[in-house]
């Protein structure tokens, strides 16, 4: 056993200091990003935001409402065979949509048929498991990788430098970020761990960034300005499941408390997943994510503009013309944890 001493930190515990800026309006800045990936050699264009791979969020319409503002969508995987082949099929195809999948062999043997079918439609595919630390992970990243050369590849999830560069020299494009994090997960209390996320993303960051990879930032953001502190961190994408949650374009059931129509939302290892798509939680584990309602929210649309218009206003405050110039603009302040209990998280 050893504890580390080194200060970890999570979105609450920072704000961004603002800078001197010539920038007079929001209107200026460039939230789009251009990247050529490491191992695909892929060129992307788009605003660097992904829809999470949740059945809530991950989506075809969700897709399709966020393909018109330049944002991703990481496609669940529960949908058949013939619903994504329909989908990638679709013209024009939604830009920047990812085909998620986890590491089973009944997983690989799906994607191979549905990518067969598809063509060069899936340029993007997300590998997604709770713990990326296994031999059992970094093998299967392995073999598609070998598979699938040009393919862009994004995989985790993940919370330190060292394992974020061996995803990257085998083959990964993307690393995923976050352990625990997100709103409907509850790792962190069921197992005890995880890692801040403001911190796993500086570190990991700069670990990717030092082979030539890319980041995402999965989980954690409860509002636009995490979403601009993630950015400052160093972060290239950012994952989104609860932001997005409740809204019109969500396939989730709608339910009446109170006279008020909500929406159910649960994290994907809940017990009410595993009950939907695994016939129940399995004897040797414990399920690790809760279900919540959400008030009904319409349509995604004034949601994007609300996250956009604060990402823009966070780079007017320190002078960044473009989304890529925000992490060498940003200067985190610490909060003090008395701070927080006194006035709530930042």
């Amino acid at each position: 056993m050893r504890i580390e001493q080194d200060m970890k930190l999570d979105f609450k515990d920072v704000l961004i200091r603002p800078k001197r800026s010539t920038l007079t309006s929001r209107s200026e800045v460039d939230i789009s990003r251009d990247y050529v990936f490491l191992h695909s050699q892929r060129k992307y264009h788009g605003i660097p935001i992904i829809a999470a791979n949740m059945d809530a969020t991950g989506t075809f319409d969700m897709a399709r409402a966020l393909a018109r503002h330049q944002l991703s969508v990481a496609v669940h995987k529960h949908y058949r065979e013939e619903q994504l082949l329909a989908f990638f099929a679709e013209q024009p195809a939604p830009p920047f949509a990812f085909y998620s999948m986890g590491i089973t062999q009944p997983d690989y043997d799906k994607f191979r048929r549905v990518k067969e079918g598809a063509g060069e439609t899936i340029e993007y595919v997300c590998v997604d498991v709770a713990n990326g630390y296994t031999k059992a992970f970094v093998e299967f990243v392995q073999k598609l990788r070998a598979a699938y050369p040009t393919i862009t590849i994004m995989a985790g999830n993940v919370v330190t430098g060292e394992m974020t560069e061996e995803l990257i020299l085998d083959g990964v494009d993307i690393v995923k970020v976050g352990i625990g994090p997100g709103s409907v997960c509850t790792t962190r209390r069921m197992s005890g761990v995880g890692y801040p996320q403001l911190s796993a993303i500086i570190e990991c960051a700069d670990a990717a960034h030092g082979l030539g990879g890319l980041v995402c930032a999965d989980g954690g953001c409860t509002s636009p300005g995490d979403l601009a502190k993630a950015f400052g961190a160093g972060s290239d994408f950012i994952m989104l499941g609860g932001m997005l949650a409740g809204h019109d374009e969500c396939e989730a059931e709608v339910v009446e408390e109170g006279g008020v129509r909500k929406m159910r939302f649960y994290g994907m290892s809940s017990e009410e997943a595993m009950n939907k798509y695994s016939g129940g939680v399995a004897d040797y584990r414990a399920a690790e994510g809760k279900e919540v309602l959400l008030d009904c929210r319409g349509s995604v649309e004034s949601t994007v503009q609300e996250i956009l218009g604060g990402v823009r206003s966070a780079c007017t405050y320190v002078g960044a013309r473009k989304l890529k110039e925000l992490s060498k603009r940003t200067t985190f302040i610490r909060v003090s944890q008395q701070l927080n209990e006194v006035f709530g998280p930042a």
